[in-house]
Formats: C-alpha cells, structure tokens, sequence
C-alpha cells in the first residue's frame, strides 16, 4: 500500500513501513516539505492512490464533505511517545492494511481499530 504521513506525525513512521514492503513517504519529503498545505497533501495523495496519515481532523472533514483525500487513515491515539505510535502501528498493520480493502476511512485508536463503510458516490 501507498502512505503519506503528515507532519505531526514522526517520519520514522514512513521508514517504518517501507521496511515491510510498503510505499511510505513524509511530508518532510514533498516539494513544500512539512508546511505542505492540507490541499497540497490531498493532490499528492489522490494522485498517487495514497492513504494519508494524519492526527489533523481537517482531513476527516475535507474527507466526510469533498471526498478528498480519498483514502485516510486518523491517529487518535493522543500524545503517546514515537516509539509505543511505532509499536501499535506495527501490531496492527496487517489489520489496517486489511481495513483498506473495503473502506477508505480507518480510525487507529490505542485499544481499537474503526472501519467505516465505504463512501457511497
């Protein structure tokens, strides 16, 4: 799967996943790197079929009302060290990976993981 990481978010998140096989890039890596417009993000992303990963829930709105970015994926986990985001991303992953097959929009909590039905245009 194809990822792009906001910038509240650490880019080791994106070295993360490219080590297990998936397409991972960070803000900190776009041409306007971490002051990338939350616009800028969502055409990188559509363009490229990636999932954008973000703590920001202007996206969840842009998301809910315009369709863009098409595919998300919200951190609600709060303030937790780099390290213990790195851990619930990595026991997680093959679920939330999974998660994309039928939605567009997944929330990671600490303790659960929710999947909404895919939008229906």
């Amino acid at each position: 799967m194809k990822f792009v990481f906001d910038a509240q978010l650490p880019a080791r998140l994106a070295t993360f996943l490219n080590k297990r096989g998936h397409d991972a890039i960070h803000t900190s890596s776009l041409p306007a790197g971490n002051r990338s417009t939350d616009q800028q993000i969502c055409t990188i992303a559509d363009a490229q079929d990636r999932i954008v990963v973000t703590k920001d829930a202007d996206f969840r709105n842009s998301h809910l009302l315009t369709g863009s970015p098409r595919r998300l994926l919200i951190v609600a986990t709060g303030n937790i060290t780099n390290d213990a985001l790195l851990e619930l991303v990595g026991a997680g992953l093959a679920v939330i990976t999974h998660a994309f097959e039928s939605s567009d929009f997944v929330e990671l909590w600490p303790d659960v993981l929710i999947v909404h039905k895919r939008r229906l245009d």
